[in-house]
């Protein structure tokens, strides 16, 4: 008998082992609140690729569309046989050098939608710092191409003061005022911050994310609440594998009331 249950618990432990390796080798998609640039003037072109490319795989929420292959262009490999971002982005507006066209998708993303994708891409500017975009400008161009953006550039966008686009330095760190124009119109927060992107609603959108069409009676206001102030603190069932893909800064970006008036709006499509 004694030897039966050794051998059973034997079994247990090696299989705890098992899944617990099995976890620990599994990719985790991970989205952090974007830290504060600290590049000055003199910052070199490698020091300028790398903080793009930490902040496109991080804290700027990039990888969330792009790579994907169905809601944004792909943009660290060939699309449609174009080649790299780096390459293609030359020949993509009449006029436009790489680098403005760059600034121009992710400050202006309405302007150039790429043929056969929709417009949800927000304006960069309400999430992270302006001198930030231009270290992701500097990343993708590294990409096949040739990088342009200089330290001075950067350091010139970090002094500025904050653009209307509003930016992390700017209302979104004051309280979220610039929010979505300081609107608290539930569907108007939700095409301020993309959310469409990922969360299907009305039947509409990515299955990225938990769907918002029968939000409220699946989860309660605490816990929609916590969703969208701590995203990886929960993840929903069936979408583990898409496990911080939501960035983290997102609640900081609204106001108290602009928060209170998504959570109830979520909650009550049931």
């Amino acid at each position: 008998m004694g030897g039966t249950n050794l051998r059973v618990f034997g079994v247990v432990v090696a299989t705890v082992l098992f899944y617990a390796l099995l976890a620990n080798a599994i990719p985790q998609v991970r989205s952090e609140v974007p830290q504060e640039l600290t590049l000055g003037a003199e910052a070199t072109t490698d020091q300028l690729v790398a903080a793009g490319e930490q902040l496109y795989a991080g804290a700027g929420g990039c990888t969330a569309c792009h790579g994907l292959g169905t809601r944004a262009p792909n943009l660290l490999t060939d699309e449609g046989g174009t080649g790299q971002i780096g390459a293609r982005c030359t020949n993509r507006v009449a006029g436009e050098t790489c680098e403005q066209y760059l600034w121009k998708s992710m400050t202006e993303p309405n302007v150039f939608v790429v043929e056969g994708y929709q417009p949800i891409m927000p304006d960069m500017r309400r999430t992270i710092s302006e001198g930030q975009i231009w270290t992701l400008v500097a990343y993708l161009q590294s990409l096949g191409g040739e990088v342009t953006v200089t330290g001075a550039q950067v350091a010139e966008a970090q002094a500025a003061p904050p653009s209307a686009g509003g930016g992390a330095a700017g209302g979104a760190a004051a309280g979220g005022a610039a929010y979505a124009g300081g609107s608290t119109d539930p569907e108007e927060l939700i095409a301020a911050g993309a959310c469409s992107a990922c969360h299907v609603l009305n039947g509409q959108g990515g299955p990225i994310g938990p769907p918002f069409d029968g939000m409220g009676a699946r989860l309660d206001e605490a816990r929609i609440r916590r969703g969208i102030i701590e995203p990886n603190a929960d993840t929903a069932q069936g979408f583990e594998a898409m496990a911080g893909t939501m960035p983290a800064n997102f609640g900081t970006q609204m106001n108290a009331a602009q928060l209170e008036a998504l959570v109830r709006f979520l909650a009550g499509l049931r």
